[in-house]
């Protein structure tokens, strides 16, 4: 009766197992046909060594940091094409021309009797508009500038969030290998105790539904390892190779002291405020050249006439000058628009210094928090969990511990590599969003 109920609980632990494979590999493979077929090479090549300033590089030149630079060069463009005066007018036409007589015989030029005229007209701005109107494009050329310098950055701790987390996803998934590793080699030698009589049914099966469970957890840490690899790929602009990625360097250590930061200064350095603050000046040299339209723009002209009447040929040189009747009211609307548009800039300015001053301090809490976290995983939790787990190894070796107490020890242990694994990418992200926002801030 005995062996009956420990080869019926044994079975039910095999089905769960089973189960458990089963909705990991339906699991898998829905995602496979979502990212498309993984290539052979990429289990079997050789992948390319990829390192932190390899990827920093590539994310200063994806297609978003090459967007946000065209924007920068298509306003230096705005610069030039606002800082010219109005282009002169010349016209030329004829009249005097008779209808009944005609116009006579001979040359165009000397005999017809036809008045030509050749005129020149240039509008001649006052009030300062065309510096107004330059100087309002070169704020906004130094704004599109300073968002191109912030967009790199951005991209820049997007694909160091993302090189860290492949770096992770490779740790995560040695440390599962191991265990499968460790946890077949136990389940060979339990079939083997098994037949020998020396190990229980039941406990064999425990120890193969160990087994199957690490397996399955292997084939995981392997897609989000690829998984980590696609993400990367979006950050850096480029793609995947076929033989994958091998993320290769250092974590940063908890040693790192904070260096002193005066986070006020920082602020008006950030490339987002020092947009903001160069468009509330282009919207103030907006709001002058709009109040400047109330200074009416004269034309002057010039006009050579030429007439032969047959007998002699007659010129004349008339000077003229026009002026626009605007009225007093007449520019309001573009006043009262370039006057809100100031008010708009100024309001967002506050808001992005509000924002960069609530992102800055927040970074650095994140950085000293998960540091402090670090810490405590690499000088106590760590150590500790290795020293019970070789301890647990030994003492079942012996016969001095159940295989309850050896699980759960390897459970421990697998567990706290794993956070540690999750501490260090948390820490790593923390570290490099502070250092890279601010050194953005320090190159302005």
């Amino acid at each position: 009766m005995a062996r009956v109920v420990r080869w019926w609980s044994g079975g039910m632990r095999d089905k769960q197992g089973m189960r458990i494979r089963h909705l990991f590999f339906a699991g898998t493979a829905l995602a496979l046909l979502v990212l498309g077929p993984v290539p052979e090479a990429l289990a079997q090549g050789t992948p390319q060594t990829l390192e932190l300033p390899q990827v920093l590089q590539a994310a200063r030149q994806n297609p978003d940091a090459q967007a946000a630079q065209r924007a920068a060069q298509a306003a230096l463009a705005d610069v030039r094409a606002a800082n010219r005066a109005p282009a002169p007018v010349l016209s030329t036409g004829v009249s005097s021309i008779d209808l009944q007589r005609g116009t006579g015989a001979g040359s165009f030029w000397h005999d017809k009797t036809i008045d030509k005229s050749l005129g020149l007209d240039w509008t001649w701005e006052r009030g300062n508009k065309r510096e107004w109107r330059t100087e309002a494009a070169e704020r906004a050329a130094r704004a599109a500038r300073a968002d191109g310098q912030d967009t790199r950055v951005v991209q820049q701790i997007g694909a160091l969030g993302a090189f860290y987390d492949l770096l992770a996803a490779q740790e995560r998934l040695q440390i599962l290998q191991d265990l499968a590793e460790s946890a077949g080699a136990l389940a060979r030698s339990a079939t083997l105790r098994l037949k020998a009589g020396d190990l229980s049914a039941q406990e064999a099966s425990r120890i193969a539904i160990e087994s199957e469970r690490a397996q399955t957890e292997l084939e995981s840490a392997r897609l989000t390892r690829q998984l980590a690899m696609q993400a990367l790929a979006g950050w850096m602009g480029q793609a995947v190779p076929v033989s994958g990625w091998q993320a290769q360097g250092p974590w940063p250590q908890w040693q790192v002291e904070p260096a002193a930061a005066d986070i006020d200064a920082l602020v008006e350095q950030r490339p987002d405020v020092v947009a903001a603050r160069e468009r509330l000046a282009a919207a103030q040299a907006a709001l002058q050249a709009a109040q400047a339209l109330t200074q009416a723009d004269p034309t002057l002209g010039a006009t050579f006439d030429h007439y032969p009447d047959g007998q002699q040929t007659h010129r004349w040189l008339a000077l003229r000058i026009s002026v626009p009747l605007n009225g007093f009211s007449r520019f309001e609307g573009e006043i009262g628009r370039a006057q809100a548009q100031k008010d708009q800039a100024s309001d967002l300015l506050a808001k992005a210094r509000i924002q960069a001053l609530a992102e800055l301090q927040g970074l650095l809490q994140s950085w000293q928090g998960h540091r402090a976290r670090l810490q405590a995983y690499a000088t106590r939790i760590l150590p500790q969990a290795q020293q019970v787990a070789m301890q647990a190894e030994l003492a079942y070796n012996k016969g001095a511990l159940s295989l309850t107490d050896l699980l759960d020890a390897r459970r421990t242990l697998r567990s706290t590599q794993l956070e540690a694994t999750v501490v260090q990418n948390d820490h790593a992200h923390a570290l490099g969003a502070w250092q890279l926002r601010s050194a953005a801030a320090q190159d302005q």
